[in-house]
């Protein structure tokens, strides 16, 4: 409400000033008091105790909180920043590397020789955990999404599967606490988890069998991580490709 956290119980009259606030929020922050009773049809004491009631000691208080609203709802409103090209192009450049390839190859020979491959992110590393489940389901071995892991456990997973299991786990940071908590959790010994994230050094990554680093700009906007899927994207597509050819020269 305007820039409280909750709600304000506002009687008939109230309602109507924060309606007009509201509408004309840029014009409020340089009124004076008299001129925002009188475009509100009310009296200058009905507006101090308005002003009261969000917390304010005074018409002036509540000015000065009006502002800082407004220009905290204006810095989040700044539009992004287009798409720079340049740093897709250097993470390309860095995949012909022998250091980038190997972990690829070596995600790919483990997940070729699994059963059952879950696939585990939150949020938007949920989205590419799905589309990694069905591309590699397409081109391999069965992968089944994992979005919400802390609901769904698997630690019942008879212990013959259990040897045959493997995780692939899609984060940015790495230090998704949920996910860590999960790993964490697992009675499942003998799985191989395999990692995707933006950086080497995360916990997740240090808790993988294999961990396959990105190294790309970490962007935001607002709360939400931003940071683009284009090296995750290729990272899985590259695996799936790697791992269907082991699967095909071996059944040659």
């Amino acid at each position: 409400m305007l820039f409280l956290s909750h709600q304000v119980e506002l009687n008939q009259l109230e309602i109507d000033i924060y309606h007009y606030i509201t509408q004309n929020i840029d014009k409020v922050i340089y009124m004076r008091i008299r001129d925002l009773a009188s475009a509100t049809h009310v009296s200058t004491t009905t507006i101090l105790r308005f002003c009261k009631k969000f917390g304010c000691q005074g018409f002036a208080d509540f000015k000065l909180k009006l502002q800082m609203y407004v220009a905290e709802q204006q810095e989040r409103s700044e539009a992004i920043q287009l798409a720079d090209e340049l740093p897709y192009i250097e993470f390309l450049k860095r995949t012909n590397s022998l250091d980038f390839q190997q972990p690829i190859e070596e995600a790919a020979n483990i997940l070729a020789d699994s059963d059952l491959i879950l696939c585990i992110g939150i949020g938007t590393s949920g989205v590419m955990a799905s589309y990694a489940s069905m591309l590699f389901s397409s081109l391999f071995n069965l992968a089944l999404p994992i979005t919400d892991p802390m609901n769904l456990p698997i630690e019942n997973i008879s212990a013959q599967l259990n040897k045959k299991v493997c995780l692939l786990i899609i984060s940015v940071s790495g230090e998704n606490r949920d996910i860590i908590e999960y790993i964490n959790q697992l009675s499942l010994t003998n799985t191989t988890i395999v990692s995707i994230t933006n950086s080497g050094n995360s916990t997740i990554s240090k808790l993988s069998t294999v961990n396959i680093p990105y190294y790309t700009n970490t962007e935001m906007y607002k709360n939400t991580n931003i940071t683009s899927q284009l090296p995750v994207t290729y990272i899985i597509e590259m695996i799936g490709r790697y791992a269907n050819h082991l699967i095909t020269r071996d059944s040659q």
